[in-house]
């Protein structure tokens, strides 16, 4: 699944070819995603893109009289495409942008979406959803603030998109084992200390995939359709069995939350 690396990588791809540029007209192949595709996108003509922003997992594609969020879902994609370009299989919305250029939502699970909002920051979507990792409020001190008390795992905890968000599978595994924290620790068990490194290692490992183009591990693609190379940098995730590459010690993996989890015994206590 795409997670916020790879998604604000998309924005970084297309945000340049997109903003104050006229939508021509949308051709929507298949409009049964995760949730149907909202009319209103079908609608939209000469409209100007404002602003594109993500939130969590969401790019916001704002317009003057409303938005459209997009998610990836677990296998989508936004490319942008040349008309003479032949469309894919799971092309399944097309924006005909007045600069010639096509911007294509490819996504053979369809368990993305494409939705319009006049408030998007009222959204059901949106409007639950917890801080940005990688914004100023995101540290130590927020971290052992909410987590005191709580039984969860630590792994579990940070993937809850209800205290922070867009800290996906992938990235917590790799944080937790450069944190040297055992993803089975309860968060409430955590030092005031030891959160406030982990918070560093999850700022540091997001943007470090956001440099590299995110992670590619079966369909993604960024927004000029070339993939991600973080997945050359892992440490620990999809490697189960193989020796840890700081102590050579065999990474065990465990299920949590239906989730793959990989971690050293060793390193991480």
């Amino acid at each position: 699944m795409p997670e916020l690396p790879e998604v604000e990588t998309t924005r970084n791809g297309i945000a340049p070819h997109l903003l104050d540029q006229s939508i021509d007209r949308v051709v929507v192949n298949c409009g049964k995603l995760r949730w149907p595709v909202s009319p209103e996108i079908y609608a939209l003509k000469d409209a100007p893109v404002k602003n594109l922003q993500r939130r969590a997992k969401y790019l916001i594609f704002e317009f003057e009289h409303g938005a459209m969020i997009v998610h990836l879902g677990m296998s989508g994609s936004l490319r942008l495409a040349q008309q003479s370009e032949p469309l894919k299989k799971h092309d399944h919305l097309v924006l005909y942008l007045s600069t010639g250029w096509q911007l294509r939502f490819h996504d053979p699970r369809r368990f993305g979406c494409v939705l319009w909002t006049e408030k998007w920051q009222q959204h059901k979507l949106i409007s639950n959803l917890g801080i940005e990792p990688l914004s100023d409020e995101f540290n130590g001190d927020f971290l052992f603030q909410k987590s005191r008390g709580r039984k969860t795992a630590i792994k579990q905890f940070l993937m809850d998109a209800s205290i922070q968000v867009g800290i996906g599978n992938i990235y917590a595994n790799e944080a937790l084992f450069l944190s040297g924290i055992s993803p089975k620790r309860a968060v409430g068990r955590v030092s005031r200390s030891r959160l406030k490194y982990l918070a560093e290692n999850i700022r540091q490992v997001l943007s470090r995939a956001i440099a590299q183009g995110g992670t590619t591990l079966r369909d993604f693609i960024n927004g000029n359709g070339t993939p991600g190379y973080f997945q050359q940098q892992l440490f620990v995730y999809g490697r189960a069995g193989l020796p840890c590459k700081n102590c050579g010690s065999s990474l065990k993996e465990i299920r949590q939350n239906n989730r793959s989890t990989v971690y050293c015994p060793q390193c991480q206590k």
